[in-house]
């Protein structure tokens, strides 16, 4: 069995995070985003292939992921001639594909019972199946209606009030047979959620839902990429390295270097060939990549910094994402969800905030 991972975009919701890194392997703590997507397919060991349908970066991917021997499951990469759309790349990855193929949106995290999924989509002989996840606030999303047997009957882009009848959403995980991928147009950008799914139900086609109550999350935007954070943190989402540490765990890498006199409040993260040096601060949810520097009197707080950064001395950061290579100068005040691209420079004693309306 295959499973297809639609990895292409451009991740344009996390720029400048992006601009130089494929929102794929982007990192959570100190591993690409993608590996925790793949953690999650070995739920299913018949799979025995994972493949990228990737546009944006492709070589980049290649480079950190390679063929996959490290993640102990073969990789293989589906580059588009063109954007697709998610339709689109499911067709142009599974062209030759004869059995039910297992595809996973590039944007979701989630602990999602795929083995329950699979098992639904046989026992019904379904065409497709998919999971689908309960929201708080079902207007803020497109909705997917289904009946008391779990048929899917019609999807309610973000409805209003008086439109609501149930509270589930896209998930965006699938189960598709691939006899079903010749309807979707070759060499045509189209989507999966607006027209093939669509078509499914026009003809009356077996088309099921499974509803997940576990972890499920889009990372597709800066707070949502925080949030990610606290959540393994928190013990809300099990990954490495917290997964089963109690809470206000501190993760410090065996080679990082503290400082006597540095204060570290967990839960929080420092990788390797950190320096934190005295009187700097890393408080909870604070996320200090490889080789970063904080200098004496520093203040990080619920914010990500990415590897080789540099924070100044007596400078507070919080509530921020910092790209790689970031410098911050002595007694700068960066925060309220700013996110700075690779290589930005912050003067001594600047200011940053990002006004609230863009949060």
């Amino acid at each position: 069995m295959k499973a297809i991972l639609l990895a292409g975009g451009k991740g344009t919701r996390l720029r400048p995070l992006t601009v130089h890194t494929p929102k794929p392997i982007v990192p959570i703590f100190n591993r690409a985003f993608l590996y925790y997507q793949i953690d999650q397919l070995r739920q299913i060991p018949e799979i025995d292939e994972v493949i990228l349908s990737l546009n944006y970066q492709p070589r980049r991917i290649e480079e950190i992921v390679g063929d996959g021997a490290a993640l102990g499951i073969k990789i293989r990469y589906v580059v588009e001639p063109i954007p697709l759309g998610t339709a689109g790349a499911v067709r142009y990855a599974g062209e030759s594909l004869t059995d039910s193929v297992l595809v996973f949106n590039g944007d979701v995290l989630t602990q999602v019972d795929l083995p329950a999924v699979l098992r639904l989509h046989r026992e019904r002989q379904a065409r497709a199946t998919i999971v689908l996840t309960p929201v708080d606030n079902p207007s803020a999303y497109g909705l997917v209606e289904t009946d008391p047997e779990g048929n899917v009957r019609r999807f309610l882009e973000k409805p209003t009030a008086d439109e609501i009848t149930c509270n589930t959403i896209n998930a965006g995980i699938y189960v598709l047979e691939p006899e079903t991928f010749d309807r979707i147009p070759e060499g045509t950008t189209w989507s999966i959620e607006r027209s093939y799914f669509p078509s499914l139900i026009e003809r009356g086609e077996r088309f099921v839902a499974h509803v997940g109550d576990g972890y499920w999350i889009d990372i597709g935007t800066p707070a949502k990429y925080r949030q990610v954070h606290r959540d393994v943190m928190d013990g809300r989402f099990a990954a490495p390295p917290f997964d089963g540490a109690g809470p206000g765990t501190t993760w410090i890498a065996p080679d990082a270097r503290v400082e006597d006199g540095a204060e570290i409040v967990g839960p929080c993260f420092v990788d390797e060939g950190a320096v934190v040096k005295t009187g700097a601060k890393i408080l909870p949810y604070a996320v200090i990549g490889r080789q970063c520097h904080v200098e004496e009197g520093a203040t990080v707080e619920d914010a990500i910094v990415w590897a080789n950064g540099w924070i100044g001395r007596e400078a507070v950061v919080r509530q921020a994402i910092l790209g790689r290579q970031c410098h911050i100068g002595r007694s700068a005040s960066i925060g309220g969800g700013v996110v700075l691209g690779d290589k930005t420079v912050i003067t001594d004693y600047s200011s940053l905030r990002l006004s609230p309306e863009f949060r």
